[in-house]
C-alpha cells in the first residue's frame, strides 16, 4: 500500500504493533530493548553537531543589518511569546500529569550519565556551569548547555565578521556540516519503526496499558497549550491592532492545511508570506524580515511541546525536579527553538537532548517518538500561525500594515513594495 511509504505511519504502525506485543508476552518483551537502545545512541551521536552546527549557522547567517527597531521589535515579541509557551507547558504539565501512569523506574545509562551535565549545589554555579572553559571538552561530554552558549557566541562573531567583510568559508563549512548530520540522521529514521517497536513493547510488557493512558495525556497536554496559546495570539493581535478578528479564519485556512498536511514550517512558508502580503496587507520589508526569522526562531508550538516533554520524561520516571531545573528545562525549549524547527528527524533529537540534559533515563521518549506525527501536527499549526501574528504586530508598530487589504476592498496583484508601504 502507499500508505506505507510515509515515515510517521510506518513509526506509528511500529509503535502499535510493539505496544499490542509487549501486552501480550509480557516481560519477555525486555529481551528487545537492546535493539530500540540501539536506535536511541544512533541518534545520540547526531546530538552535539547537529545542535552545534544549527545554532551557529541560525545566528550567523542572519540578515537585516540596520533594520533598528524593526529588529528590536521582532525579537522582543518572539521571545516573549516564546516565555509564555514555556510557561503554558510547565503549568499543563503539573496541571494533568501526562507521564506520571507509566513510572518507568529503570537506571539511566551509564553513558548518558556521564554525558549529562553535573548537578550544582546553587543557582550560581549551574549560571557559571553555562560557560565552559574548555568547549572540546563540553562536546566531548554531551555538556549542551555550554555547547549552545558557545555556538551563540560563536555564530554572532561570524555575522559581525562576515557583514563587515563579506561571506567567508567558515559559515559555508557549518552549514555543510549542518546538511551532512541531517542526511545522517535521515538515515537513522528508517530504523525508527524498528527502533520504536522495540523500546514499546519493553515499556507495554513492564508497565500495561499506562502506554496508551500517557500518550493520550501527552497529546491532550499539548492540544490544550496549543489552543490557550493561540487564543492568546488573537487576543494580543486585536487588542493592539485593533483589525476585526472575524477574517482570520479565512485568511489563515490555506497555510493551515498546507502546515497540518505536511507538518513543516518549511514546506508552508511561501504560503504564509504570500499570504502576509497578499491577505493580510504586511508590507514585503516586515513579512520578509519577520517570517523568515519566524519560521527558525520563532516557533512557540516547538517551544510549548519542548517543554512538555521535559516534564513527561520526568514524570514518567518518577523524578522531582527542583524549580531549577524547570527553569532550566524552559530555558532549553527557548533556546532549541533556534534552528531546529525545520530539522527532518528533529524531535528525537530533541527528546533525547532534554533527557540528557536534565539527566533522566530516555526509555520513555520512544513513546514521544511514536506519537509525533499527532504532535508534530499541532505544532506546525501553531508555530506558522504564530508567526503571522507576529509579522502583523510588527507591522502594526512600523506603520506597515494595508488595512484596505486586509479588509477585502483592496485586492493585492503585485506583493506591497518596500517603497509603497512607506
Amino acid at each position: 500500500m502507499k500508505i506505507l511509504k510515509f515515515p510517521a505511519v510506518l513509526i506509528l504502525v511500529g509503535a502499535v504493533a510493539g505496544i499490542v506485543f509487549g501486552l501480550v508476552v509480557g516481560e519477555w518483551a525486555a529481551n528487545l530493548k537492546f535493539v530500540g537502545d540501539i536506535f536511541i545512541r544512533l541518534i545520540q551521536m547526531s546530538i552535539v553537531p547537529l545542535v552545534a552546527s544549527s545554532v551557529i549557522v541560525a545566528t550567523g547567517a542572519m540578515t537585516g543589518a540596520g533594520a533598528g527597531k524593526l529588529a528590536g521589535t521582532t525579537f522582543g515579541w518572539m521571545l516573549g511569546f516564546a516565555v509564555i509557551a514555556a510557561l503554558v507547558g510547565w503549568g499543563l504539565s503539573e496541571l494533568i500529569q501526562p507521564g506520571s501512569g507509566m513510572r518507568y523506574d529503570g537506571e539511566l545509562d551509564p553513558a548518558l550519565a556521564d554525558s549529562a551535565a553535573e548537578t550544582a549545589v546553587g543557582w550560581q554555579q549551574t549560571v557559571a556551569g553555562f560557560v565552559s572553559t574548555n568547549v572540546i571538552e563540553a562536546m566531548a561530554t554531551g555538556a549542551m548547555v555550554p555547547i549552545i552558549v558557545f555556538a551563540l557566541l560563536f555564530g554572532l562573531a561570524l555575522n559581525r565578521y562576515t557583514a563587515v567583510n563579506g561571506p567567508t568559508v567558515v559559515l559555508t563549512f557549518f552549514e555543510q556540516i549542518q546538511a551532512i548530520v541531517l542526511l545522517m540522521i535521515r538515515y537513522v529514521m528508517l530504523l525508527a519503526p524498528i527502533g520504536v517497536f522495540c523500546l514499546l513493547a519493553d515499556l507495554a510488557g513492564r508497565v500495561g496499558f499506562a502506554v496508551v493512558t500517557t500518550a493520550l495525556a501527552y497529546l491532550g497536554a499539548t492540544l490544550a497549550g496549543v489552543v490557550i496559546i493561540f487564543a492568546l495570539y488573537v487576543v494580543v493581535v486585536v487588542a493592539v491592532t485593533r483589525l476585526n478578528p472575524l477574517l482570520m479564519p479565512a485568511k489563515l485556512a490555506e497555510q493551515t492545511v498546507v502546515a497540518i498536511t505536511t507538518t513543516s514550517s518549511a514546506v508552508t512558508f511561501p504560503t504564509v508570506l504570500k499570504n502576509a502580503v497578499e491577505k493580510f496587507g504586511i508590507s514585503k520589508r516586515v513579512a520578509d524580515f519577520t517570517l523568515c526569522l519566524g519560521m527558525t526562531m520563532g516557533s512557540c508550538g516547538a517551544v510549548l511541546n519542548y517543554t512538555i516533554v521535559a516534564l513527561f520524561l520526568a514524570q514518567a520516571s518518577g523524578v522531582s525536579l527542583s524549580p531549577g531545573d524547570i527553569a532550566l528545562a524552559m530555558a532549553l525549549a527557548v533556546l532549541l527553538n533556534i534552528g531546529t524547527i525545520t530539522v527532518p528527524g528533529g524531535f528525537p533529537v530533541v527528546a533525547i537532548f532534554l533527557a540528557t540534559s536534565l539527566d533522566l533515563p530516555i526509555e520513555a521518549a520512544g513513546l514521544l517518538i511514536a506519537v509525533d506525527w499527532f504532535t508534530g501536527i499541532l505544532r506546525t499549526f501553531l508555530n506558522v500561525n504564530g508567526d503571522t501574528m507576529v509579522a502583523l504586530l510588527v507591522a502594526h508598530g512600523a506603520g506597515e500594515i494595508d488595512r484596505d487589504v486586509y479588509a477585502g476592498t483592496k485586492p493585492v496583484v503585485e506583493p506591497v513594495t518596500e517603497e509603497a508601504a512607506a
